[in-house]
C-alpha cells in the first residue's frame, strides 16, 4: 500500500525548497537538489493550497525575515528509530546555538556513536525545521550539511542577527 505525499515548491532566500506532507503534518523540507532528497514519485501530489504546506511556507518566510525562532508545525520525519532519536535531540538545540556532533551523540545516550549521529544528521528530512545546521565539528568547524556548507554558514549567520531578505510566495 502506498500513501500519498503532498508537496509544493517554494522560493526562499537560499533557493527553492520542496515541502512534503501527509496532509496533516510536515514530512520533509529540502533545498532543491539537496543530498538525500527523495525523488518526487507517482505517489507525490502537488497541492499548492494544502493548509500545512501554506503554514510551513509562512513559517519559513518568518524565519528568514528574522521574525521566527521556533516552528509550530506538527513534524513527522520518517526514519529509523535511531535517526528519529538524533533528530529529536537536534530539535532541542536552541535558536542561535550550536553543538558538536559528540554532544549530539551524548544527548541521545550513545557517546560512542558520533559518526552514526553525524550520518543521521545528514539524513534529516526536515531542513531548518529540525535545525541540523546547528550541529558543528568538535572545534566549531562548519562540517557536513546536506544543503551545502554555504547555506549552513548563512543560516547560522541569520540566527546570529544577519537577516536575509524575506522570501516571497510564488503566485
Amino acid at each position: 500500500m502506498t500513501t500519498d505525499t503532498y508537496f509544493d515548491s517554494i522560493p526562499t532566500s537560499l533557493g527553492t525548497m520542496v515541502l512534503a506532507s501527509d496532509g496533516d503534518a510536515l514530512l520533509g523540507a529540502w533545498f532543491d537538489g539537496q543530498r538525500h532528497q527523495p525523488p518526487v514519485g507517482p505517489s507525490w501530489l502537488r497541492r499548492r493550497n494544502l493548509p500545512v504546506l501554506l503554514r510551513a511556507a509562512t513559517e519559513l518566510a518568518e524565519y528568514f525575515a528574522g521574525e521566527r525562532t521556533e516552528f509550530a508545525l506538527p513534524l513527522v520525519p520518517r526514519g529509523t528509530v535511531f535517526q528519529r532519536e538524533v533528530w529529536q535531540a537536534i530539535a532541542a538545540v536552541p535558536y542561535g546555538a550550536t553543538i558538536a556532533y559528540r554532544d549530539l551523540a551524548n544527548a541521545i545516550g550513545r557517546p560512542a556513536s558520533i559518526r552514526a549521529a553525524g550520518a543521521a544528521t545528514g539524513r534529516n528530512p526536515l531542513s531548518i525545521f529540525i535545525p541540523c545546521h546547528r550541529i558543528v565539528g568538535a572545534d566549531g568547524a562548519l562540517t557536513g550539511y546536506a544543503g551545502g556548507i554555504e547555506r549552513k554558514r548563512t543560516l547560522l549567520a541569520l540566527e546570529h542577527g544577519a537577516h536575509l531578505m524575506p522570501a516571497r510566495r510564488a503566485a
